[in-house]
Order: structure tokens, then sequence, then C-alpha cells
């Protein structure tokens, strides 16, 4: 009976020291994603050998909960077709690098890490092409709270040379005022 009454005890003890303990929260890393959070519109140029014309896009960012990762979904316009995207934006605190990580209606995957630096972000893409390594730069400068540029570039030796693929403004949609 002693020992029925102990493993109680013990167990309500764990219990309630489990629930005392608050659960994890962002640090500050993470919440310089939030610039991303809301409704965007894309215009560019793809100058991709092969695919030069026009691009577009509206994304749409918004917090997971519990407020570490944000989802954004894309609809996209581009000289090789329509398509979509699925993604999501984080921070990897062991790596000290952002993450993204996104699935796209081509049935393409895209894993990037990034960081960030003044106003400008820094994501670097690693994959195959055609049976050879190729490396994905993209840049994105922050112009104001509504805006920002960015530029896509490639190289195939290894970062020395890198080529432009594409350049687009985004542009911040404004929320509906709230009633």
């Amino acid at each position: 009976m002693k020992w029925i009454i102990g493993s109680v005890a013990t167990f309500v003890l764990l219990g309630l020291s489990i629930h005392a303990q608050a659960p994890p929260t962002p640090g500050p890393e993470v919440a310089r994603l939030a610039y991303f959070v809301g409704n965007w519109n894309e215009v560019g140029k793809s100058t991709a050998h092969g695919m030069e014309g026009p691009v577009s896009s509206t994304q749409s960012w918004e917090w997971v909960s519990g407020g570490f990762f944000l989802e954004g979904h894309s609809e996209n316009k581009s000289p090789m077709g329509d398509f979509s995207i699925t993604a999501v934006l984080g921070y990897d605190s062991e790596t000290k690098m952002y993450t993204y990580n996104a699935f796209d209606s081509w049935g393409e995957s895209i894993t990037a890490k990034g960081s960030f630096s003044g106003d400008t972000w820094t994501w670097i893409i690693e994959s195959m092409m055609q049976g050879k390594p190729m490396e994905t730069r993209l840049t994105e400068k922050e112009i104001s709270k509504t805006q920002y540029t960015l530029k896509y570039e490639s190289s195939t030796d290894g970062g020395s040379t890198w080529s432009s693929d594409l350049e687009s403004t985004f542009t911040k949609v404004p929320s509906a005022p709230s009633k």
C-alpha cells in the first residue's frame, strides 16, 4: 500500500513540475521574420536562358501556431507557366541560419539556408542541374516596411561567377480596415 501511495505521489509531483515549465518562446531571430507577414504582390522579369519574360506572384504569409515559423502560399506566373507554392520560413538555432522549405505544384521541393544583415536577406540553395552541382543565391533587400527587391542568381562553378536569372519587386498589399 505504501508503494502505491508513493508511486501516486511521485506521478503527481512529476505532473506538476512538467506543467510548471513554460513552453518555449521564439527568439529575436524568429521575430525578424515578422517583416514578411501579410499579403504581397510581385512583379519582375526573368532573364534566365530560355525562360526570358515577365514574372508575377501573389503571396500570403502568416505565423504558424506557436510563433516559430511562417507559412506561405503563392500563386505564380512565369514564362514557363503558372504554378503554386507552399513554403515554411523559420530559424535553426543550431546552425544559426534561417530556413526556407518550399513545395510547388510542379512536384519540386526547394530547401534554402539564409542569413540576414542590415536590410538584406541572402538565401543559398544547393542543387543538381543536368547532373552538375548548381548554387542559387537569392538576395532580398528591404526597401521599406512595404517593399523589397529580389535578385535571383545562379552559379555552376562553386560560386566563383554568378549569372542573373531574375529580378523583381515585392509590394505589400495594405490590410483591409477593421470594422
